[in-house]
Parts: C-alpha cells; sequence; structure tokens
C-alpha cells in the first residue's frame, strides 16, 4: 500500500503543516478493481503558502541563471526520466488504467517528449532582440501555479514544468488527487537532478483547497489550468482579483470530416480506434464524426466493427486495447450521458450502458456509437470524455465545415482526405487550435491549445515559452 504522506516543498519531502486541522487522507483507487491501493494525504493553504514561499524564493536567483544552467539541469532531468521510463508507465497504469502498453509507449513517453523539446526549443529561443533604439528582454514571469488533471497525467505536468524551468520560472503543482503516483515519482526524477531548492514545488490537494489557494495566491504571477471548462471559468473568476496571468486547455468536442474522396472505410475505422482511445479521455478526442450522407451506413458498419472488436480488461494484459475510465466519478457521469442520450431517442449502433461482458468490477465502459446523430443533440453537443463516438452524417463540404465549427469548443479538428490540397483549403477554414489531416504522427513540436470555450494560450515546443515571460522594451538602449 502506497502511503503519499509527503509534500515536496522547498527541495524537500515534508510532512503536512502539523496544526492544520483540514489534512485528510483519501484512498488512491485502482479503477480496473475499485480497490484502494494506497492512500495520499491532501493539503490545505498552509502548505501551499509554504511552497509559495519556497518558490518566491527561490526566483530571485533561478530566475538570473543562463540558458547553459537551464540546459545542463534539462538534460539531467531527461536523463533519469528515461532511466525510470518503465516505473512512471506503470504508477500511470495503475492510477488511471492505462493498458501498458499505452502507459509506457504513449502516457509515459509523451512525458519525456515534452522535456526533450523544451531543451530544444531553449538552445535558439530568442530572449533578447532589438526594434528601432529599443531593446527587447524577454524575462522569466514569476512564481506558477500548475493545475494537472488525471487523463494524461505526465503529458500535462510535462508540458508545462519543462518550459517554465528552461524560461526561469519558479513553480508549485497540484497534480490530481486521482493520479498521484505518476506525480510522485516525477517529483522525485526532479529532486534526483538536482533542480535548486524552491525552483519546483509539487502539494498534493483537490481543486476546492489547494487548487482555490494557488489560484487566488497574491504572490504567484502566473496560473496553467489543464481541465474542464468549469474549472477554467472558476480559475480566471478566481485569478482576477489578483490579474494574474492565466492558460488555459480545456475541454473538446472535435470534429473529423471524412471526405467523399477519402478512403471512407479505413478513415472510419482509424477514426473511431482514436475516439477510444484511452477510454476516450482525451480533451482532442475526435468525437464527432461528419461523413457524407449517402455513406452514413457504411460508415456505422466500420464504426460498429471497431468498436465491438476492442479488448476491454486487466490493463497489465498485452491483449487489452482500452482501460477502465479512470475513476468513479467519470463512470457515473460517461454512463449517465449514454442513458441521457438513449432515453432522448438518439439512435444507439454499438454499446451502450453497463460494464462490457464478463467484467464485473472495474470502471468499464462499453465503446458506444451512436449513428444518425443531428449537431444539435446532447450527445454531439457536450463533452463526453470517455469512448462515445457520435456519427453525424452531412449533404456536402460546405455543411461539413459548418457543422464542424456549430460548437462551443474549437481545441482540434480532423480531416481525412484524398486530396491533400482539398484537406489542406477547409484546414484553414475549422475554427481550432491543432487540426490533424489524414492521421498523421504525433508532433511534440506542434502548437496545443484551443479556440473559444477551449482556452487560451498554447502549449508544448517553443511556444510554450510565451505565457511563461513578460516583455521588457528598454527605450533608447541601442543609441
Amino acid at each position: 500500500m502506497k502511503q503519499l504522506n509527503k509534500f515536496y516543498i522547498n527541495g524537500n519531502w515534508v510532512a503536512p503543516v502539523s496544526d492544520n486541522k483540514s489534512d485528510s487522507k483519501i484512498d488512491i483507487i485502482n479503477p480496473a478493481t475499485e480497490q484502494s491501493i494506497g492512500q495520499v494525504t491532501l493539503g490545505s493553504s498552509v502548505d501551499v503558502d509554504r511552497a509559495v514561499s519556497a518558490a518566491t524564493e527561490a526566483f530571485k536567483t533561478w530566475s538570473l541563471t543562463s540558458r547553459e544552467e537551464r540546459l545542463s539541469l534539462l538534460d539531467k532531468i531527461i536523463a533519469l526520466y528515461q532511466e525510470r521510463l518503465e516505473e512512471m508507465a506503470e504508477a500511470i497504469s495503475t492510477e488511471m488504467g492505462a493498458p501498458m502498453d499505452m502507459a509506457l509507449n504513449s502516457q509515459a513517453a509523451i512525458g519525456l517528449a515534452h522535456l526533450q523539446t523544451s531543451r530544444k526549443a531553449l538552445e535558439s529561443f530568442s530572449f533578447e532582440e532589438s526594434q528601432g533604439n529599443t531593446h527587447i528582454f524577454k524575462e522569466p514571469i514569476g512564481v506558477c501555479g500548475f493545475i494537472t488533471p488525471w487523463n494524461w497525467p505526465m503529458n500535462q505536468i510535462a508540458c508545462k514544468v519543462a518550459p517554465a524551468i528552461a524560461c526561469g520560472c519558479t513553480m508549485i503543482l497540484k497534480p490530481s488527487e486521482y493520479a498521484p503516483l505518476s506525480a510522485n515519482v516525477f517529483s522525485q526524477i526532479l529532486h534526483d537532478a538536482g533542480v535548486p531548492a524552491g525552483v519546483y514545488n509539487m502539494v498534493y490537494g483537490d481543486g476546492p483547497n489547494v487548487g482555490a489557494t494557488i489560484t487566488s495566491h497574491p504572490d504567484i504571477e502566473m496560473i496553467s489550468l489543464t481541465g474542464s471548462t468549469r474549472a477554467g471559468i472558476a480559475v480566471s473568476k478566481a485569478a482576477a482579483d489578483t490579474i494574474k496571468r492565466v492558460a488555459l486547455e480545456l475541454g473538446g468536442k472535435s470534429a473529423n470530416i471524412i471526405l467523399e474522396d477519402a478512403d471512407i472505410g479505413s478513415a472510419v475505422s482509424e477514426g473511431a480506434a482514436s475516439c477510444f482511445s484511452n477510454t476516450g479521455q482525451s480533451c482532442n478526442a475526435p468525437t464527432r464524426m461528419l461523413v457524407p450522407a449517402k455513406y452514413h451506413n457504411l460508415a456505422v458498419q466500420a464504426a460498429v466493427n471497431v468498436a465491438n472488436n476492442k479488448q476491454l480488461g486487466d490493463p497489465n494484459l498485452k491483449t487489452t486495447d482500452i482501460g477502465p475510465l479512470s475513476n468513479k466519478a467519470q463512470f457515473t457521469k460517461v454512463q449517465s450521458m449514454i442513458q441521457q442520450a438513449i432515453d432522448e431517442g438518439t439512435e444507439l449502433a454499438a454499446g451502450g450502458v453497463g460494464r462490457p461482458s464478463g467484467l464485473t468490477n472495474g470502471y468499464f465502459t462499453k465503446p458506444t456509437v451512436f449513428a444518425n446523430v443531428s449537431n444539435d443533440m446532447m450527445i454531439a453537443r457536450e463533452e463526453v470524455f470517455g469512448p462515445v463516438l457520435s456519427i453525424i452524417p452531412y449533404n456536402d463540404e460546405e455543411h461539413a465545415i459548418e457543422i464542424a465549427n456549430d460548437t462551443l469548443y474549437g481545441l482540434a479538428g480532423y480531416i481525412q482526405s484524398g486530396d491533400h490540397e482539398k484537406a489542406k483549403q477547409i484546414a484553414k477554414r475549422i475554427r481550432a487550435g491543432t487540426i490533424y489531416l489524414n492521421n498523421p504522427g504525433f508532433d511534440p513540436c506542434a502548437p496545443f491549445g484551443g479556440y473559444k470555450q477551449s482556452g487560451n494560450g498554447r502549449e508544448w515546443g517553443h511556444f510554450a515559452f510565451d505565457d511563461f515571460l513578460e516583455i521588457k522594451g528598454v527605450v533608447g538602449y541601442d543609441l
């Protein structure tokens, strides 16, 4: 049984403040078994104050370090992360249910990729430039607060921590209380790499206590949240009183436009598999599949075949394609939304409510396909965050573009076409932060973030640096 009862503050693992009356412990639940595998102690505002004080003091010196010093530190972190990649994968799989192959090659590996791309961006990033007789400096913004979710724990932690270190900022991380194991491993990696005391701090906690304190803390200059749009609204309001910078990566309801000239069967199969990947718990998942009306039935059958052939079960088995949803609350929400769609008369083609056959424990959910969906239906409007695909027929390309953009969100978009030039032209008209053409490979250097209620700011690669830098102009500097 894991006992995560210490926080990482000022370069040490420390117990919560002894006279803190709000200390509480919650069970760490393995979502595949619903069994407790340990406990995590949640912090309070007093613990956050300690972490902020440490980060504030450390900023005085870390903000003045050279590019070479930061590169050297990132090199040490990367080397240790690589050594502990399997340990990280095991932690992720255990805490949030990802199949081990995915936990190793995607979940843990993407954290390493963000460390490497931030290191690469730092090599050549310009922190100074001249315009006229003014010299422009890009300086670290200060103490940063990070609030991260449970669905891709290392993706969201690493893509905030790495650029913050590269830019000379100090930080406090509140990982999800549902995914504390990976944050524990990550914090130990940074400690062993020799991150100076106070540069990186981590406090376990929930949103109403630790999260709210970080968001409203007067000595934190910048907040970066990855979470729901509802959480993003709450964080923005709480941060407003202290006029701090707020970067938000929020929800999505991404459209996957399959054009008439695409290989319909292949495009649908790949799109459905992408939707179900990570048990649908990806904010940029292609959950709305737009298909030509005349190919609707063909598309439905292809998607149903994918749904019915996915193997769900023990994340430790190599035969497992899809693990459980990450926690009980998410399981309850997804089941409720599937039932609501059925009650509203939405055509169910595969899946549905209840656990898959043969699974009596764990937060497992059937890969579900809804057919003949209209874009005004609940299942097409609201983010489910589970393995649920909506297939929406369209009349022509203009209709498809209209449907794709008819959403509160704008995180990602997908286009499948036999004509790459046509796909590029349509991509320009989709109101979303990242567009994927014909299922390209993963690119950690691409900007990641959304339009509309999917957030603001951009993460990944050198694009992430902007949120961590203030711009200072010294007029007359170059006379």
